[in-house]
């Protein structure tokens, strides 16, 4: 079996991902260092316990995920659930590998680009062929769905491709035009969303604000679950690994529902 050096195999990332130009909540890159060569990774959406238990199990060197741990205003103390997990990783020589903001921003291999894939989205494009964009850090994607006329045909659509209802807020018979996405936990920009034209939004998450300033704006928005958004940049990346380094590389999907 064909294996690379755990350093090697960061740099790769960090350069693949661009991550060293975002500014970001949480470190990104290998976060905890485990044994010297990686030849069978496990990814996931997030560094959770299960997650971890399941790379032992399965004899794993490695654990990519999209969210990692030691988050910017998080408890520093190792202990509790932050000590079981760092225990799991440390005791079984496992490396750690996370990418937060560069895993939803990659043009290719991103959660934006990812979602726009399953969903059937077509992106706005610039005309250097790069995604047409908006938000903080450019992480707002712009685009359109062709083949849906209506705010209940994209729900419709979510739900089938996503697997779980989305939360909408808007007439479901509201016709669509500009449509903006993001993945995760990005409610705080529908109104970059709005600047920009969109007459729908899709993210993960919802505030309690959100149904306001939908309501208000007339611009639907439609909450289709955090990890269930973000469930395929990590896969499209594991791919990319394997393909690169001839490694073994398994997607691990443990269902959220937030």
């Amino acid at each position: 079996m064909s294996k690379v050096d755990s350093h090697v195999l960061a740099a790769w990332l960090d350069d693949t991902l661009q991550a060293a130009r975002f500014k970001d909540y949480c470190p990104n890159g290998l976060q905890v260092e485990g044994r010297s060569e990686v030849g069978h990774i496990i990814t996931g959406v997030t560094a959770s316990e299960a997650l971890l238990r399941i790379a032992v199990e399965r004899g794993a060197d490695a654990v990519l995920v999209h969210h990692g741990w030691m988050w910017r205003n998080e408890d520093r103390r190792v202990i509790g659930t932050r000590r079981t997990r760092m225990a799991l990783a440390l005791k079984n020589d496992l490396n750690l590998y996370a990418y937060h903001l560069p895993l939803d921003a990659h043009p290719t291999l991103g959660n934006n680009a990812q979602l726009a894939r399953v969903l059937g989205l077509q992106p706005e494009r610039r005309d250097d062929g790069a995604p047409r964009t908006c938000g903080p850090d450019n992480l707002v994607w712009l685009g359109a769905a062709p083949d849906l006329a209506t705010l209940g045909q994209l729900a419709a659509r979510i739900q089938q491709r996503l697997g779980r209802q989305p939360l909408v807020v808007g007439n479901p018979d509201q016709p669509l035009a500009r449509i903006a996405w993001c993945t995760g936990g990005a409610q705080g920009m529908l109104a970059d969303a709005i600047d920009a034209g969109a007459t729908a939004y899709i993210t993960g998450e919802a505030s309690e604000s959100t149904f306001h300033l939908a309501q208000e704006t007339g611009v639907a928005f439609l909450g289709a679950g955090h990890h269930a958004t973000e469930r395929y940049g990590i896969q499209a990346l594991g791919h990319a690994v394997a393909e690169r380094f001839g490694i073994k590389v398994e997607f691990v999907d443990l269902d959220n529902p937030v």
